[in-house]
């Protein structure tokens, strides 16, 4: 079986979707192996590679961004072109279009809509008690 060259598909993503940069895939296909990990050690997982669900892997990212970045988080993605979880779900889905990911027949890019705030997320964790951001209210409707 031919093996995928990671970079030269990324160039040809990067082509037809110049909207993020080079350095979210990789911080994407990273968050990925991280999420592998952290569900196999919390038990969830199997010891082979296993199917991560796009909740799992916002998750996944969320943790490893913190982990990255730091308070930084935020505004390396903003520099990267990623505003909302979606982006990350485009970014997904653009790996998997090139073949870098496989998906299920179950997977869609709606799986990455309303995962989190990024403020609540990512900024949240290092305000000191007094400025934590209230959850926002939901409409019924």
């Amino acid at each position: 079986m031919h093996k995928v060259n990671f970079e030269e598909e990324l160039e040809k993503i990067l082509e037809r979707d110049p909207r993020y940069d080079r350095e979210a895939y990789h911080f994407v296909r990273e968050a990925l192996e991280y999420t592998q990990k952290m569900l196999k050690n919390r038990g969830r997982g199997r010891t082979e590679t296993r199917h991560v669900t796009g909740q799992q892997l916002l998750e996944g990212i969320r943790e490893y961004a913190l982990e990255q970045f730091g308070p930084m988080a935020i505004t390396v993605f903003e520099e990267w072109g990623i505003r909302r979880c979606e982006d990350f779900g485009e970014i997904v889905f653009n790996m998997v279009e090139q073949g870098l990911l496989s998906k299920t027949k179950d997977d869609s890019r709606a799986d990455f809509q309303g995962g989190y705030d990024f403020d609540v997320a990512f900024r949240q964790p290092f305000l000191p008690s007094s400025k934590l951001i209230p959850p926002r209210e939901s409409k019924a409707g």
